[in-house]
């Protein structure tokens, strides 16, 4: 029995209008999955083949896991690990307390001064570490200052190497979290309440720009782990140049250590992911006494 044009209901003639294009819709949502699938294959490919060989190449010895033991039994190896990780988290807390008061303060009172900032904080990728260390040694080498005459000296001088060095990173991460929430807001808020500069800085934007310190605190952390040419030009039983002497002097155990790093980077990363997501939920204006 054929319908003539006439007898389709309005509602009919809506239907079949909106059934037509559902196919090619579905279609497409299925071939982007597939191309988001081929994406995400490819890049943990990229990712996990050369982790792969390493580890072949650290089982090279007659003994399965002797590189993992003789790296484990170097007194070097825990030695200069400790070390760099002082110095990452002497950085992660220098950089901090400059970076997140800078820029909240750019940010509510002198826009104008972002475009310099800015520019200030990307000089460390235009400066190489080689001539900043050079100038460094050049400068505190000598009296009134000698700084690199001592074993504390030298590493004040390391850390303050490594918060120039972290400063790109810190500071964009510190940024985009100040970009997302309304300081203006919080801070008229909380000097209501009675609380001074310190105060807000401390228990109103530090609370909620916390998840971006701690993405510029991995980045910083992975920076000075891996850091070689400032700890080496100032004698320094950093993380970096250990590396760069096994290199040098093994064949089995540095494959062993770049995965144990590798590791450490990834248990930082962890970490720092659990904290961000207890920090999530919380009140963005805190009562101030």
């Amino acid at each position: 029995m054929s319908t003539t044009p006439s007898e389709i209901s309005p509602m009919g003639a809506a239907s079949m209008l909106t059934a037509s294009p559902a196919k090619p819709y579905n279609h497409k949502r299925r071939r982007d999955r597939a191309v988001w699938w081929l994406v995400l294959i490819v890049g943990i490919a990229y990712f996990v083949l050369p982790l792969v060989a390493t580890f072949q190449v650290s089982l090279g010895m007659l003994v399965p896991f002797k590189a993992y033991t003789n790296t484990f039994n170097d007194p070097k190896f825990l030695s200069s690990l400790v070390y760099s990780a002082f110095c990452a988290i002497l950085t992660i807390l220098f950089a901090s307390v400059l970076i997140v008061p800078t820029a909240y303060w750019v940010r509510l009172k002198v826009p104008r001064m972002r475009p310099v900032i800015e520019f200030i904080t990307l000089l460390p990728f235009v400066v190489p570490p080689v001539v900043l260390v050079f100038g460094l040694v050049s400068l505190y080498s000598k009296k009134p200052l000698a700084l690199t005459s001592t074993d504390a000296g030298s590493t004040f001088l390391l850390v303050a190497a490594y918060v120039v060095l972290s400063l790109p990173y810190m500071y964009r991460s510190v940024d985009t979290g100040l970009r997302a929430i309304d300081i203006q807001s919080l801070t008229e808020a909380a000097q209501s309440l009675g609380a001074g500069w310190p105060t807000i800085i401390v228990r109103v934007i530090l609370p909620n720009v916390r998840l971006a310190v701690l993405g510029g605190a991995f980045l910083t952390f992975a920076i000075v782990m891996g850091e070689y040419t400032i700890a080496n030009f100032l004698f320094r039983p950093a993380f970096g140049p250990y590396l760069s002497l096994i290199g040098r002097t093994k064949t089995f155990e540095p494959a062993a250590v770049t995965l144990i790093s590798f590791g450490l980077t990834w248990l930082a990363m962890a970490m720092i992911a659990l904290i961000g997501r207890k920090s999530r939920g919380r009140v963005a204006v805190v009562a101030v006494k």
